[in-house]
């Protein structure tokens, strides 16, 4: 098997691992100067076993170019998704999460699985109704404040309830949806940078392109010229 995996690297094959099948990956001397990661049960034995490797303990999962790795197993449902969408573009993602009747894309890392979150009463109000007015008005400015004001809490327990129930900050979660509201208007529409900015409710295309080449790895217009040249080929095949 060890075998097996050399060869396919050696030939440019993307690797992917789940959960602990990240130590395989490491046998076949793989992870050598590469980020990874695996469950959080097993990321101090990975570091002792594979020094050179780069362990990132709290991610869900990493993609390190042609080496993928992932934590618990539903973890390597969102690692797969996320290479779906990497390769096919976001409205492909979304669509077959919602076949498999999971997230398109969760937010946060293992943390909010080894922590306890916050106790709350079986009849206690949730965030729902808050990130879906958010995810709705992408485009409007909005801080902790507003949020915690619209929640009817006091901004720090906001802030705790938020990371409770999402796994990560509110300017984090914002964030992400914004960029992927900005992903699908790159991919399915023909408006301008600027316009994509506005939309997905950011001040100005330089900040769009931050966020964007940060989370996602390429500027809005490569990404853009990325997936509509695959779309093409789809298309002409």
């Amino acid at each position: 098997m060890l075998d097996a995996i050399r060869a396919a690297a050696a030939r440019g094959a993307m690797i992917l691992s789940v959960c602990s099948g990240a130590f395989l990956l490491g046998d076949a001397g793989l992870l050598d100067g590469r980020r990874c990661t695996t469950h959080w049960l097993y990321t101090d034995e990975l570091k002792r076993r594979y020094p050179a490797a780069e362990v990132v303990p709290n991610a869900l999962y990493v993609d390190d170019g042609n080496l993928l790795t992932s934590a618990g197993t539903a973890a390597g449902i969102d690692l797969c998704l996320h290479l779906v969408r990497r390769e096919h573009g976001s409205d492909v993602a979304t669509r077959l999460a919602r076949r498999m009747v999971v997230p398109p894309q969760r937010e946060g890392g293992q943390a909010q699985y080894v922590e306890a979150p916050l106790p709350k009463a079986p009849d206690a109000p949730t965030l729902e109704p808050l990130l879906t007015w958010l995810i709705e008005h992408l485009d409007r400015p909005v801080d902790i404040d507003a949020m915690a004001r619209r929640a009817h809490m006091a901004p720090r327990t906001f802030a705790r309830r938020f990371r409770a129930e999402t796994g990560t900050t509110p300017h984090d979660w914002l964030t992400g949806q914004r960029v992927l509201l900005a992903r699908r208007l790159l991919e399915e529409t023909d408006l301008g940078i600027d316009a994509v900015a506005a939309r997905s409710g950011f001040s100005d295309a330089a900040m769009l392109r931050h966020h964007f080449s940060r989370r996602v790895g390429a500027t809005p217009q490569g990404y853009r010229l990325t997936f509509r040249d695959r779309s093409a080929d789809q298309r002409a095949a």
